[in-house]
């Protein structure tokens, strides 16, 4: 039963309404097989494209860097935005290169290509055996880090399902070489896999909705943040090591870098565990400031529904 409507599934995908969605596909597939310079060379280029394309996304991420650094110079802000959508570019085109790439391009090529920092951190934490919590925020490129460790050592990543069904199938498949993969409204599965021991991988570092979210800074702004990982470190025990990823500068791979599990975390308090969570990924972005995710909606919900928009509305 399950094999004949897995056919029929894989037949609707041929469908003639799904030609866009596999041409899409055949496109990435061949700019996998770029060569990692190129992707250097290419993405700025295909970065600025998607500004010039989407005005609303350059004027989104115009007004988070204005709102985040008021004290730096506008020549400096103005510059940080150029920079984030060469970034931007790059990130894009990484995405093809971290799920179709060969090994002797990337992990293997002479060199090396990414080194990780702290495993024993994430090793101890593992130890405990009461999962761990890889916290980890929006920066360039999620997928390639994920490759990265994803070869040293066993994780899952909760990820949100895409719209379109072949991309959907494309994106499972793909990241599925190397990981666990959970949708991020499957709470039941996520804590399966920490109950198993396992560590999983999540970022919570965007808007939320009202109801599950509590008001604490991000760069001295109220934002609306997502309380889960106190919620969840305190439900199952699972230790915090926060993950983050840096593209070096010289264009020569990643450093990976795991920190020391948190430790009196969480505290019972819980704005306070929550603004440590935004005080560490404001921390992160000081350090890299164009390799963070500025195009997204980050203060959209505000603490009173009568409060000022402050993005742009939609047209």
């Amino acid at each position: 039963m399950k094999r004949s409507e897995s056919n029929r599934k894989q037949r609707s995908l041929c469908h003639p309404r799904y030609w866009p969605s596999w041409l899409g596909v055949g496109v990435m597939r061949f700019m996998g097989h770029l060569s990692y310079p190129w992707v250097l060379r290419l993405g700025p280029l295909l970065g600025r494209f998607y500004a010039l394309v989407m005005p609303r996304r350059k004027a989104i991420a115009r007004i988070n860097i204005d709102l985040c650094f008021p004290e730096k110079s506008r020549e400096w802000r103005k510059n940080l935005l150029r920079r984030q959508f060469d970034n931007l570019g790059i990130a894009f085109l990484e995405v093809p290169f971290a799920w179709w790439a060969p090994r002797s391009r990337c992990e293997d090529r002479p060199g090396g290509f990414g080194e990780i920092h702290g495993m024993e951190n994430l090793q101890q934490a593992l130890a405990r055996g009461k999962g761990v919590l890889l916290l980890s925020a929006h920066f360039n490129s999620p997928e390639l880090s994920g490759r990265l460790l994803g070869r040293e050592v066993p994780f899952v990543a909760l990820y949100r399902p895409s719209n379109d069904p072949v991309m959907e199938k494309v994106i499972f498949e793909a990241r599925g070489q190397l990981l666990e993969q959970i949708p991020r409204d499957d709470v039941r599965g996520l804590l399966r896999a920490l109950k198993a021991g396992k560590a999983v991988w999540y970022a919570v570092d965007q808007n939320t909705s009202r109801r599950e979210s509590v008001f604490v800074d991000f760069f001295g702004i109220p934002a609306s943040t997502n309380s889960a990982t106190a919620r969840l470190a305190k439900l199952t025990g699972a230790a915090v090591v926060p993950f983050h990823a840096i593209r070096r500068e010289d264009g020569s791979g990643y450093d990976l870098y795991l920190e020391p599990a948190w430790e009196d975390f969480p505290t019972g308090d819980l704005e306070a565990d929550t603004l440590r969570v935004n005080r560490l990924v404001e921390k992160w972005v000081r350090q890299t400031p164009e390799q963070y995710l500025w195009i997204h909606r980050r203060f959209r919900t505000r603490p009173n529904r009568s409060d000022l928009r402050i993005y742009p509305v939609r047209q």
